[in-house]
């Protein structure tokens, strides 16, 4: 092959390599957002913003605050992921995310995430109202500076007080429709704030030699698998307990639906629980993502019962 014939076929390689790294980077800089996580934050804010006013909510209000609500959600995940760094590139199930392999440099991270975190807080204000923006900052800095850098390589509590963030969220989209925070929204942060410990800790009983390696107590690595079932129970009760309290303002199709998803809810951490005592192999991960399904079958029925206005039971 010629020098021109080398010339030309290295150009071409280089040309047709450039759209695979656009793309490469693109996927970087949205896995740092932590797409999976945003979705289930956001499936818990439309049922809070239809829960406001009873179904008489603007679309475009509803869509401008899920707007808000992404952005926000985005600069805190990739915060986290600027400050975890370290520890993501110690455990197995973080270790292929942007920062640990390196993908995208982290000043480029530290910049991509606060400026979505100051775009959503004028988001908010600009197409809502000002709590809601400003909700939107308490949340991103309670996740960033109280829950990763302050609580959770400190304390085996970690996720019940950090876990206070992901429950933003529906008072983020009930003051969007009301401009003022009210009971219902604090039962729903109630049921979210309840549900993320037996959530989080079935994942982590999975990762628990992970977080012992990069030196974070997550309860399952310092605790019992027997103590960590017994708490997963007791907030999986708490949890549904909390579901109950918010039947005074909605229907009877989600009276329905909390009463039923929440006993096989039970059944499921009970069962759990059981097996540990009994010496059985300990299977976290059913729960774990069973407890995504019923949280959102949760907040679901909680949304149609709102949007077609069905009678209170009180």
């Amino acid at each position: 092959m010629s020098i021109r014939e080398r010339h030309l076929s290295s150009g071409s390689s280089s040309r047709d390599g450039a759209p695979k790294r656009i793309r490469n980077t693109l996927l970087a800089y949205i896995a740092l957002t932590k797409p999976r996580v945003i979705e289930l934050l956001l499936v818990t804010a439309i049922p809070a913003m239809l829960l406001a006013n009873r179904g008489v909510v603007d679309p475009l209000l509803i869509l401008n605050t899920l707007v808000g609500g992404m952005l926000a959600a985005a600069g805190a995940n990739t915060l986290n992921c600027v400050a975890d760094a370290d520890i993501d590139k110690v455990m197995k199930r973080t270790a292929r995310r942007p920062l640990a392999r390196a993908t995208v440099p982290t000043r480029h991270a530290l910049v991509f995430g606060l400026v979505l975190s100051v775009g959503s807080f004028f988001w908010l204000w600009w197409t809502s109202n000002l709590l809601s923006g400003v909700l939107a900052v308490v949340t991103i800095a309670f996740y960033v500076f109280v829950y990763t850098l302050l609580l959770k390589r400190r304390t085996s509590q970690n996720v019940v007080w950090g876990g206070a963030a992901g429950c933003m969220p529906v008072m983020i989209g009930w003051s969007a429709v009301t401009g003022t925070i009210q009971w219902p929204a604090l039962v729903m942060f109630a049921i979210i704030f309840f549900w993320t410990p037996p959530h989080t800790w079935a994942l982590a009983m999975r990762y628990k030699d992970d977080y012992a390696a990069a030196g974070v107590p997550m309860l399952p690595s310092v605790a019992t698998e027997k103590h960590v079932t017994l708490q997963i129970l007791i907030y999986t009760w708490l949890t549904v307990l909390a579901t109950l309290a918010l039947v005074p303002a909605t229907g009877w199709l989600y009276t329905g639906v909390a009463l039923l998803a929440g006993a096989w809810f039970l059944v499921m951490a009970h069962q759990l629980y059981a097996g540990v005592r009994r010496g059985e192999p300990v299977k976290p991960l059913r729960l774990f993502l069973q407890s995504n399904n019923y949280l959102a079958v949760v907040f679901c029925a909680l949304a149609v019962d709102s949007a077609i206005a069905l009678p209170t039971v009180f």
